[in-house]
Parts: C-alpha cells; sequence; structure tokens
C-alpha cells in the first residue's frame, strides 16, 4: 500500500507488517528477563556472605579475609542496585512501548463497534482505559516478580545443596504459598468481574446526569438520579472494599506465613547444626535463600487483584479485537458523483433474530446527482436509521447501497467521509476552534474552503457575529452556542469539501424562520453543483427544495415519487403545505432573504397526515 493510499484511509503505515512499536515492545522484554537473571543471582550475594563468615572469617580470624570480602560484597550490591533500577525503568518503559503499540489499533476497533447501534458509546473510553491499566502493571512489583518466579527452583536447589532435608522443607514451604496464591486467584477472578460491572454502571449514570444537567433539573429528575448514582457508588466501593478484605486476608497470610517458614527453617537448621550435620552459616544462609525464594510468591498473591485486574482487561481488549471488521486496504475509487441506487435495502436491530428486529424492510430508490429527495414519516418510522444506513453507519442486513455503482463498503473510509456530508439529529461539536469543526479537524484545511463551507450552509454571520469569529473556541458541548447556531455550524461543517451526497437528518429542527430560508437555499445550492441531497424530517418547510419524497411508515415505504403527488396522497391539507412551501422558495431565492432580511409566511410545523388513505387538499 502506498504512502498516498495510507494517508487517506487513515491507517498508520504498520497495518500491513509487524509493528515496529510491538517489535521493541518485546525486545524490551526479553531484555527485562536477561537482566533477571543476574539480579536473582545477586540475591545470593548476602547468604553467601553470611555463609563465608562464620565458616571463614570466625573460624580463621582472618581480618583480611573480612576486608576482601565485605568490600567484594559492597560492589556486588552496588551492581545489584544498579540492575534493579535498569530492571525497573526498562519494564516500565517496555509498558509505554506496548501502550503506543495497542493504543491506536484498540481506539481504531473500538470506534468500529461505537458506531454500530446497541453497543455503548463510551467503549473507546473503556477500551483506552483497559490499554493503560496493562501499561501501569508493567511498573507494579508483582510485574517484576513474575520474571523472578522461575528462579524459586534455583533457590530451593541451592537450599538442598546445604542439607537434603532443608531442601525438602523449602520446597514444601513453596508448594504451600503455591496453594494459596492459586486459591486467592480462583476466588478474585469472579470478584474483580463484579466489581468492574459495579464501576461500569455507576460511572456510566454519572457521565448521563453531568451531560445531562439541565435538563434533570428542569424536570425535577436531579435529586432522585443522585439517589440512583449514589446507590450504585455504593454497591461499587462495597463490592470493592469486600475484594480488598478477602485479597488482603490473603496477602498477611501469606507475609506471616512466609515470616514464620523463614523462623522455622532456622529452628530446622539448628536442629542440624547441634547434630553436626550443618555449619552454623549454612543454617544462617538456608533462612535468608528461603526468605528469598519465597518472596516473589508473596508478591504474586499481594498483588494478584492488580494481575486479575490486568487478565481481564487483556481478554475484554482481545475480545474487541477479534470483533473488529478487518482493515485491508482498499483500491482508490474515483471521486463519487452522487448517483445513489438502494435496492431492498434492511436495517436489524444489533442481537435480534427474525422479522421481528427489522427496523427498514425492503427499501428501494434511486437519485441522480442534483436531486434531492425529503424522507418523511412519523416518529420512529425509520428515518434516523435509513441516514445512518445511507452514510455506512449502519451496515444493510439485506439489500444495497451503491453510490456511484460501489457498494459503501469498496470505498475506503476515509474517502467515503470526504465524498459525505452529514448531518446527524443529534449535533456534536468537537472541542476546539469553529475553524476545527467546519473543517471536520483537517489540519490541511484552508481558510477559503471553511468560509466557502459556512456561507454555502448559510453560518458565515453567525460565526462572525461570534466573539473571535472562526476563531472561537468551544467546548464539546457547544460553549456559548444556542441550539441554532449549533446546528448551522453543523451544517456548515457537513457541507465542507462539497460533498456528493449530502444527508441531513432534520435540519431545521433548531433553526428559526431565517435560518429554515438558509438552510432551502443552501440546499438549491448544492443541487446547482451536482450534489445528491437527502432530507429526513417532520417539517414541510425542509423539502421546499426536493425534487422527490419518499414516506416511511413503520419501516417500509408507503409512498415514492415527486413531491407533489406524494403530498397529495399522503397528506391532509397537501395544497396548503404545498402553496407555503412555494411562497418559501420564492423567499428563499434572495440571499438576504434567506438570512432573515425579509419576512416570510411560517410554515406548517408537521405533516398533517391523511390516516384514511384518500389524500386530498
Amino acid at each position: 500500500m502506498t504512502a498516498e493510499r495510507r494517508h487517506a484511509s487513515g491507517q498508520p503505515s504498520s497495518a500491513n507488517g509487524p509493528s515496529p512499536a510491538g517489535s521493541v515492545t518485546w525486545r524490551l522484554f526479553i531484555v527485562v528477563g536477561l537482566v533477571s537473571i543476574f539480579t536473582n543471582l545477586l540475591m545470593l550475594t548476602g547468604p553467601v556472605f553470611m555463609l563465608q563468615v562464620y565458616d571463614r572469617v570466625l573460624s580463621s580470624r582472618s581480618e583480611a579475609t573480612l576486608v576482601v570480602l565485605f568490600a567484594l560484597v559492597a560492589f556486588l550490591y552496588v551492581v545489584f542496585g544498579v540492575l534493579d533500577h535498569a530492571r525497573a525503568r526498562i519494564a516500565a518503559r517496555a509498558g509505554a512501548q506496548y501502550q503506543l503499540h495497542l493504543d491506536a489499533k484498540v481506539f481504531r476497533a473500538a470506534l468500529a463497534g461505537a458506531v454500530m447501534r446497541g453497543t455503548s458509546r463510551h467503549l473507546p473510553v473503556r477500551a483506552t482505559q483497559d490499554v493503560a491499566l496493562l501499561q501501569q502493571i508493567t511498573g507494579s512489583p508483582v510485574f517484576l516478580a513474575l520474571f523472578d518466579f522461575p528462579w524459586v527452583p534455583l533457590f530451593i536447589g541451592v537450599i538442598a545443596l546445604l542439607h537434603p532435608l532443608l531442601g525438602l522443607f523449602a520446597g514444601g514451604a513453596a508448594l504451600a504459598l503455591a496453594a494459596m496464591s492459586f486459591v486467592n486467584m480462583q476466588r478474585s477472578r469472579a470478584r474483580q468481574d463484579n466489581i468492574f460491572a459495579s464501576q461500569q454502571r455507576a460511572e456510566a449514570l454519572g457521565r448521563q446526569i453531568s451531560s445531562e444537567a439541565g435538563q434533570m433539573r428542569a424536570l425535577g429528575m436531579q435529586a432522585t438520579a443522585l439517589d440512583r448514582w449514589v446507590a450504585l457508588r455504593r454497591h461499587a466501593l462495597s463490592e470493592a472494599v469486600a475484594g480488598n478484605d478477602s485479597s488482603g486476608g490473603f496477602s498477611a497470610s501469606a507475609r506471616a506465613m512466609r515470616l514464620f517458614l523463614q523462623s522455622a527453617m532456622l529452628a530446622l537448621g539448628a536442629w542440624l547444626v547441634l547434630r553436626a550435620e550443618l555449619s552454623p552459616g549454612g543454617m544462617i544462609a538456608a533462612s535468608i535463600i528461603l526468605g528469598r525464594a519465597l518472596a516473589p510468591l508473596d508478591q504474586v498473591i499481594s498483588g494478584w487483584p492488580q494481575v486479575q485486574a490486568a487478565r481481564a482487561a487483556r481478554a475484554r481488549l482481545r475480545r474487541l479485537m477479534a470483533a473488529a471488521p478487518s482493515e485491508a486496504p482498499k483500491t482508490m475509487l474515483p471521486r463519487p458523483k452522487g448517483q445513489l441506487a438502494v435496492k431492498g435495502l434492511a436495517l436489524r436491530i444489533p442481537g435480534s433474530a427474525g422479522r421481528s428486529g427489522l427496523i427498514l424492510r425492503d427499501v428501494s430508490f434511486g437519485l441522480r446527482p442534483g436531486q434531492a429527495l425529503g424522507v418523511i414519516g412519523d416518529s420512529g418510522a425509520g428515518k434516523s436509521s435509513l441516514a445512518e444506513a445511507l452514510v455506512g453507519i449502519w451496515p444493510p442486513a439485506m439489500g444495497e447501497i451503491r453510490l456511484d455503482g460501489a457498494l459503501l463498503e469498496q470505498y475506503d473510509a476515509a474517502q467515503l467521509g470526504r465524498a459525505i456530508g452529514y448531518l446527524p439529529q443529534k449535533v456534536s461539536l468537537f472541542a476546539g476552534s469553529l475553524r476545527d469543526n467546519i473543517a471536520r479537524l483537517d489540519p490541511d484545511a484552508t481558510d477559503e474552503r471553511v468560509i466557502a463551507a459556512a456561507q454555502a450552509a448559510g453560518a458565515h454571520e453567525v460565526i462572525l457575529a461570534q466573539p473571535n469569529g472562526y476563531d472561537t473556541i468551544i467546548d464539546s458541548d457547544g460553549g456559548g452556542l444556542s441550539g441554532g447556531q449549533m446546528q448551522r455550524v453543523a451544517l456548515a461543517r457537513a457541507f465542507y469539501g462539497d460533498p456528493a451526497l449530502l444527508v441531513l437528518d432534520e435540519p431545521n429542527s433548531d433553526l428559526d424562520d431565517a435560518g429554515s430560508r438558509a438552510l432551502n437555499l443552501a440546499i438549491r445550492n448544492a443541487k446547482a453543483r451536482g450534489a445528491t441531497v437527502i432530507i429526513m424530517t417532520h417539517r414541510p418547510s425542509a423539502i421546499v427544495e426536493c425534487d422527490v419524497v419518499l414516506r416511511l411508515l413503520a419501516g417500509t415505504v408507503a409512498a415514492f415519487g415527486p413531491m407533489e403527488e406524494v403530498l397529495r396522497k399522503t397528506t391532509r391539507n397537501s395544497g396548503a403545505i404545498l402553496g407555503q412551501g412555494a411562497g418559501a422558495a420564492t423567499t428563499a431565492a434572495s440571499p438576504a432573504a434567506a438570512l432573515g432580511a425579509g419576512p416570510a409566511k411560517p410554515l406548517v410545523a408537521r405533516f398533517p397526515w391523511d390516516t384514511s388513505g384518500t389524500g386530498g387538499a
């Protein structure tokens, strides 16, 4: 895949081969393992020194031997300190490289899941939290203890060299702590899952309360919602405290047992000394080596909740990556012109089966460049679902959507995004400047293209009225913008880059009469340059510029054809609607009127459906 195609698809250059970051990560982990060899061997410095002091220095009463041994021990401990510190630093950097290796892949996979209906919109945040958890554990003592764990048999073997009976005792002690670690592992597995689920429920409700604080206050729901959040937090805290009590009990028991076993080893060694089967130095050395042998087991038991949480996070990431669609490179098709063909389209609720799970059924229509389609229908008829399917968010369960003869999934995702202008029903903006929002965060956007999009959407004057114009900074909630102003900015974002297909879902839901006239003028100009426009709406004023109308009824096509014909068949007072629409279209022909300079007759707020099936004015 060429660099140009990688840039267009938004994929990293390592998408087709082994990731350099991943290779570096594993090399660093290997280095940690190699350094662990020397740190564990140097752990024998103290016991060997003790053995030499008791068996050589004291028996020979040689001060020179003591000085040489002490100097050697001091040097070895300095080397040990340097290596142990280096090992921790390397492990931390391996974790950082591991996070860098996974961040983009995991976030991309989570985004692919988040755009699917029925999947949590907070999935990307949770996924990156799981990656951060894996990174954090690499710098923890329990992670380094896993590298020390394979050296336990070596230390037991050294003890056995001092005396076989001591070796048997050390092996039994290690097995006892290993059994305790296994029990802790089994008991903590389900507990960690419960803790995570409880915390996620509380966090989800907390985010919702924060984002809808004003609405909840107006509805008098704030106190009850807060009570529910407090209850969820209390439950999560109770689960966490119970888990901490259990793991803390195991940790304390393991620590106490390790200390007892060291004393027991000392007692056994003393008994062997009394029987003249062991030297006093061997007695002390065996006790110290046993403590070192059991230390990794003790650390694993103490830090097992972290290990369990990391294992759960890794399992979630594996499932996420396995479920994510593959991002194979695609041939860059010619820029589409807007020829749209929808045939037998059906959409299914994720996880459902049978016809009862279908949102849309057998939807078919076609549009040529320069045409505008109005999609009308009651709430719940499937208008927004159709909009999401047309822009590639919701994949068809049956049927197909073709743009210039190619299925949507045959286009590169970035290329398709540039060819489509989408205004969702619920407008959301990004934290940043108004310019960045209109430019779709494109770092290569020019001022001319941004301003042209704003002018095309009738948002230029609205933006200039802001304190810093296009450079006004807003947050993700829109800052000081009203709902109508946010919709104007989002409409300009949809028009950015002169897309071939415009899909506008309730584009005038927050607009006043002046804004609606500006919208109609924008649609007329888009048609004039050859764009295909599709408008989902409840309001007759939004379809003034439409050539054809499709009415949805319970997910199926109830009528499709020229606007006047469909309205006369499906709505009451259609003559009044068409007459008012013609007046609005005449008014909108003037750019000054479109921006609110002239009066306009108010249009019917919503379509008055003819439920008798006879239609008529």
